[in-house]
């Protein structure tokens, strides 16, 4: 299910060109389009759930309003964004308590997004999809200049979507097609897929330089061919396809990395929840939610509780491409769950639900981790937490620090400019694997989270 909402009947591209709209980077009000989160929630409870939205929220209702201890993780990311939530003043009354971010261990309070998502429970969905909610959050919106209606919030829908895939050592792995990245990861392995990558050895220097060259050309296909899926021009599958793969795969040079095969502006942030989760029946859901960066647009609407997303930064204001910003679009969306059947007795069945939060790594860290794993033979933890690479533009890579000296070197002699990054730029995964009696999980330390059964 696609639940990504859409460009407001009023973004146009000549108002966001005219008012300094900066594709790739933006945040405020001009960058946000209908949210669509609620809408796919509440279809997945109604199709395939077992409790009502009203179950599902109150336990959010209650953190809301009683609190929660801010972890250190959390309270550094927080701390960060207060420039931007005090260019708000509702954005600084929610989220900077005091005057400041909550420290480590502090609890933290949100009582109007308790007081929010009890009136949806109480309600429905319709309270805010053109209901009294939504009547506020367009008059607020309006007001800042922005670009949705009270039409735009009413028309909003999920879409069921078919996934698609590629095999992969006995696997099949599947992604969300466009408007989001996963087709960049099924790329990314069709390319790799005849190379001898367990002879390279794992995350040695000409290893990492066949991942790095190909998520450049994936990437960049990405910049061109990618956007809403009802204005592709080129489809999806036919980025996968044998002429296509062998043409860019071509391109890859073993010897030196390449400098013009940039992606677009690539994302360094990214306010994103992602769940993978089993029942005992074997019914498996790859789950992902997002506001994009790490309070999203920054603005609040007065007494709701919670920050606008600004996934209309996802957009290009370059012309005539499947992505340029226009009324009704989906924009570009990093968001990509991942999943992997294997074949059983002549039928497809679950195998791995998995995902990697953190904006422009997500494809490439999809690639690392499925490496570890299916060629590497890592358990799901290990494959989680072996060290990544994080391709950005140009010849500029980062590694996470266990990488060595030596590893480095060669890099660098292949052409590749090495930055340094903190740790929360390589993502965050979570995966859980279907074994012949239970399930096998794991969760990366980079992020919140855990691996828990009952």
């Amino acid at each position: 299910i696609n639940a990504s909402g859409r460009a407001g009947s009023r973004m146009i591209r000549d108002t966001l060109l005219a008012r300094g709209f900066r594709a790739g980077s933006q945040q405020g009000v001009m960058s946000v389009t209908v949210p669509g989160a609620l809408a796919g929630w509440d279809l997945l409870l109604r199709t395939h759930g077992r409790r009502t939205l009203r179950d599902a929220l109150a336990p959010a209702i209650a953190y809301a309003r009683d609190g929660f201890p801010v972890t250190p993780i959390i309270a550094a990311q927080w701390a960060e964004q207060t420039d931007l939530l005090q260019r708000d003043s509702v954005a600084a009354a929610t989220y900077l308590p005091g005057g400041r971010a909550p420290r480590a261990g502090e609890w933290f309070t949100n009582p109007d997004l308790a007081r929010t998502m009890q009136a949806i429970a109480d309600s429905g969905i319709s309270h805010f999809y053109g209901g009294a909610l939504g009547r506020r959050l367009v008059s607020h919106v309006e007001r800042l200049g922005g670009f949705i209606t009270l039409d735009d919030l009413r028309a909003n829908a999920p879409t069921w979507v078919t996934p698609i895939s590629v095999p992969f050592r006995g696997y099949r792995v599947w992604e969300l097609p466009p408007n989001n990245q996963g087709i960049a990861a099924l790329e990314m392995l069709r390319i790799l897929e005849p190379y001898d990558l367990a002879a390279l050895g794992h995350n040695s220097a000409p290893y990492l330089h066949h991942l790095i060259e190909a998520k450049k050309l994936a990437y960049a296909d990405l910049d061109r061919f990618v956007g809403d899926p009802d204005h592709l021009d080129v489809p999806a599958e036919a980025l996968l396809d044998d002429a296509f793969i062998t043409a860019r795969r071509a391109l890859l040079d073993p010897a030196r990395a390449m400098e013009r095969v940039d992606p677009g502006t690539a994302r360094t942030r990214s306010e994103t929840v992602y769940l993978a989760t089993a029942d005992a029946e074997g019914n498996m859901v790859s789950f992902i939610n997002s506001i994009y960066d790490y309070f999203g647009s920054g603005v609040v609407v007065p007494g709701t509780g919670f920050a606008l997303h600004n996934r209309g930064a996802g957009f290009t204001l370059t012309p005539g491409l499947p992505n340029t910003v226009a009324p009704g679009k989906r924009p570009f969306h990093t968001l990509i769950p991942g999943f992997v059947t294997r074949t059983s007795n002549g039928r497809e069945e679950a195998y791995m639900s998995f995902g990697l939060m953190g904006g422009g790594v997500q494809a490439q860290g999809h690639v690392q981790f499925l490496l570890n794993h299916f060629v590497f033979g890592m358990d799901l933890q290990a494959a989680i937490d072996a060290p990544r690479f994080r391709h950005y533009d140009g010849l500029r890579v980062a590694l996470e620090a266990p990488f060595s000296d030596a590893v480095r070197a060669q890099l660098e002699a292949l052409g590749h400019r090495l930055i340094e990054q903190p740790p929360i730029a390589f993502g965050g995964a979570q995966a859980i694997v279907r074994l012949p009696r239970g399930y096998a999980a794991g969760s990366d330390p980079r992020k919140d989270g855990l691996a828990i059964g009952r």
